[in-house]
């Protein structure tokens, strides 16, 4: 339920519940309900179904990591809710309350808090303005431009809230292009300091029904933030990778059958001069090179 993260923009994960319900597209192949509801059994995912509540033992580890933090002189980086939803309407709010209070209570850390649900953060935080705490990196989770449009507006409603905390984006699954720049979400350092986005992680989607992330959707996040100074981070190719970014290594690949056009299309029917040849090499093999580097930028600390 914690601690020790293989994800690559965080130290620890932090789960104080489980369960979920899906909301979007981005949630269809959920690996959290996959392993938790399915294989586990631990909370049953969707509306209506009680979340469970993790242990008191669980529940105190970030103290530990408080402790850690202070002893070594530097800051770690905690992802919560990476099994649920923290505005989870699901929910109670004592249970929200008490997490906000160990984040609270916990300043060394920086935790990471990712939401698909920003109308009831922003009540939420609204109606308690007592329990927001400093450390807190606020975020949200989006798939494509839809999602974007939605979302993202909504998240930079908070400032007024949060004062000067980072806020930032997780694009996981990428599953389309998302066009930040032209509606200057970004973060710009002068003259408006904190006002859009600071952080953009970006990545494919794993698992066994795990979609295909085109390299152009990717390339072009890059570049926006390269462009607005922002901080990228690319996390992961996931289950399907492209030709072109290792050929020796596609061409003994397993499955070279797919192919994806940058509108999305699979199997590059319809624009043949989009078209990218993706090879299921699963998401270890594939690993999280971007055009021959690693994209590993933090924003500035909160």
């Amino acid at each position: 339920m914690a601690e020790n993260s293989h994800i690559t923009w965080t130290d620890n994960t932090h789960n104080e519940w489980i369960g979920c319900t899906k909301v979007s597209a981005g949630c269809d192949n959920c690996y959290a309900e996959r392993e938790q509801d399915h294989r586990y059994g631990r909370a049953k995912w969707g509306k209506g179904n009680a979340r469970y509540l993790t242990s008191e033992a669980n529940r105190r580890k970030p103290f530990a990591w408080e402790r850690q933090a202070i002893k070594e002189g530097r800051r770690i980086k905690v992802f919560t809710a990476s099994l649920s939803d923290v505005f989870d309407e699901e929910v109670p709010d004592d249970w929200r309350d008490a997490l906000m209070r160990t984040i609270g209570s916990t300043p060394h850390l920086d935790w990471l808090v990712l939401t698909k649900r920003l109308a009831k953060m922003r009540r939420y935080l609204g109606a308690f303005p007592s329990l927001i705490p400093k450390n807190a990196w606020w975020g949200c989770s989006v798939e494509d431009q839809a999602t974007a449009n939605q979302r993202i507006p909504e998240l930079l409603k908070l400032r007024a809230l949060v004062g000067d905390a980072p806020l930032w984006l997780s694009i996981e699954p990428l599953l389309g292009s998302v066009d930040l720049d032209s509606h200057t979400w970004l973060y710009e350092a002068v003259p408006h300091k904190g006002r859009g986005i600071e952080w953009v992680v970006v990545g494919g989607e794993s698992g066994p029904a795990a979609r295909p992330m085109h390299p152009d959707w990717a390339r072009t996040l890059r570049d926006q933030c390269i462009a607005a100074g922002v901080a990228f981070h690319f996390k992961q190719w996931g289950e399907w990778l492209p030709t072109d970014q290792n050929p020796q290594l596609c061409a003994h690949a397993s499955q070279v059958e797919m192919r994806i056009d940058k509108h999305g299309d699979f199997n590059g029917i319809t624009r043949e001069r989009d078209n990218v040849e993706m090879n299921r090499v699963g998401k270890k093999t594939a690993g999280r090179l971007l055009d021959g580097r690693e994209w590993n930028e933090f924003p500035r600390e909160a």
